[in-house]
């Protein structure tokens, strides 16, 4: 099982989310939502999660404010937002889980066995590629 926090600031994402986990994602153990940074720190030390939701902006900051606040992870995140082109060519790049709202199960269900597969360190190279993608892109 994996045990999965959601952190975004819109409460209907949150619900939506949590619902197509349960119905599409057996593996998946949700063990809590957060709607920012501060209390997402807190859920996720308090959780200890496999995995975490993560919306790239947030009321009280970015989801990239939340990685870099609890370095080195050890969890691994799937980004959800409504991005634009270039964003998503960045996630695209670094090989990065994300997932665009609305929400398409089938878009789920890869980004959760992408993430899956994927080894810590693995991961941790993906999320160093994502930030020069994005930086590349401004």
């Amino acid at each position: 099982m994996l045990r999965t926090l959601i952190i975004d600031d819109e409460p209907h994402i949150r619900d939506t989310l949590s619902k197509l986990l349960t119905m599409c994602c057996p593996m998946v153990e949700l063990v809590g939502e957060a709607s920012g940074i501060v209390s997402g720190i807190e859920k996720i030390l308090e959780t200890n999660p496999d995995l975490v939701f993560l919306d790239i902006n947030l009321k009280d900051g970015t989801g990239y404010d939340l990685i870099h606040a609890l370095q080195p992870l050890d969890f691994k995140i799937i980004f959800i937002s409504c991005f634009d082109s270039k964003a998503i060519q960045a996630f695209r790049l670094s090989s990065m889980a994300y997932l665009q709202k609305p929400f398409n199960p089938v878009e789920l269900i890869g980004a959760i066995k992408q993430v899956e597969n994927m080894k810590v360190k693995e991961f941790d190279l993906c999320l160093e590629a994502l930030e020069e993608n994005m930086r590349d892109g401004d």
